[in-house]
């Protein structure tokens, strides 16, 4: 008999997360608000409004009954947007069993209060932060549910958690690391967004490999400076969550952040952007958070705040390369010593 678990909500990377449990031989149910989407799951097998045509295994159902999602189930996946993921975790909380594993997937802060995903879930489930776990590193879901190779790692303060995690999700083609570093693989993950936006636009505006190739790399520097204000070990950045995470999303079509900062190139405003893209572009809302977070730790973060202008007072993209490319001169072997937490002698 195989074991249950639940999926909360039917995007394109909650959807192919549940198809690796189910390919670990995990009845797999989703909820989801949406009735048409849950009907197109348990009738066809297919989520296209997420994944186009994509088969899901026969072993994923879909409910938009929380109750009937969560009972039995032994692994609670949440990947909510990270503007929803509290309201979702209190209809959640009252119906996962105490022994269950949550898990999150989300890449984002909360809006306003600026938190990370495992501080909301362990204030709405009531539980200790250190028995969640976070999934994260370089994954597109349109790759994932196609079993194409991919690698990510799952982290908690727990390392009985990070490796019961490890063990529903591993499979041929999803091989999964552990690490016990929360903080570094949740702020890789959301700031990595940002950076993609950025990329996306580098691009649009024409620009070229050395571009790209300088904003990864001072991208990289700024994720790891908040990282380390925040707490985090700074080799968490050198890893998949940091480095890994970065390269795909910048590099790909199939980020929507990318997709978005394209657009963004092209003078759309940030509604027309949203609504072309079609689904939830994170990086957004975690450009307003960054914007916030570097004023709250201190941290110097000029990508970030630049594409806060972009995005949030209309200033011109090629504007803010240029403000990028002409700011103060500085050393940078003293930036990566601050960033990573190293002092020079």
């Amino acid at each position: 008999m195989n074991r249950k678990a639940a999926v909360l909500v039917a995007g394109s990377w909650g959807t192919a997360l549940a198809a690796v449990l189910a390919d670990n031989n995990f009845d797999v149910t989703i909820w989801a608000r949406n009735a048409a989407q849950v009907e197109e799951i348990n009738m066809r097998h297919t989520n296209s409004k997420a994944l186009q045509d994509a088969v899901l295994p026969d072993n994923i159902t879909a409910t938009t009954n929380m109750e009937q999602a969560l009972t039995g189930s032994e692994i609670v996946l949440f990947v909510a947007p990270s503007s929803a993921m509290r309201d979702v975790a209190k209809q959640a909380a009252p119906f996962i069993a105490p022994d269950a594993l949550c898990i999150h997937a989300t890449k984002g802060f909360e809006s306003g209060s600026y938190k990370r995903m495992t501080t909301v879930l362990s204030e709405e489930l009531n539980c200790d932060p250190s028995q969640l776990v976070v999934l994260s590193g370089p994954s597109h879901a349109e790759e994932v549910v196609l079993r194409q190779p991919t690698t990510v790692v799952v982290a908690s303060a727990s390392q009985e958690s990070a490796e019961r995690a490890q063990d529903a999700f591993i499979t041929p083609y999803f091989r999964v690391y552990t690490n016990m570093d929360v903080v570094g693989v949740e702020v890789a993950g959301a700031i990595k967004n940002i950076i993609a936006l950025g990329a996306g636009l580098t691009d649009g505006l024409g620009f070229g490999d050395n571009a790209k190739a300088a904003l990864l790399t001072r991208g990289l520097a700024e994720i790891s400076r908040l990282g380390n204000a925040m707490g985090a070990n700074p080799l968490t950045f050198a890893g998949l969550a940091g480095v890994g995470d970065l390269v795909v999303t910048c590099t790909s079509k199939l980020s929507r952040n990318y997709r978005a900062g394209l657009l963004l190139a092209e003078g759309l405003p940030l509604d027309e952007v949203l609504t072309r893209v079609g689904m939830v572009v994170e990086g957004v809302r975690t450009t307003s958070a960054a914007h916030e977070l570097s004023k709250q730790y201190d941290v110097v973060m000029p990508i970030s705040e630049q594409l806060f202008e972009v995005l949030f007072e209309n200033k011109p993209p090629r504007s803010a390369v240029e403000s990028l490319m002409g700011r103060g001169r500085t050393h940078e072997m003293e930036e990566v010593a601050g960033s990573w937490g190293l002092h020079q002698s």
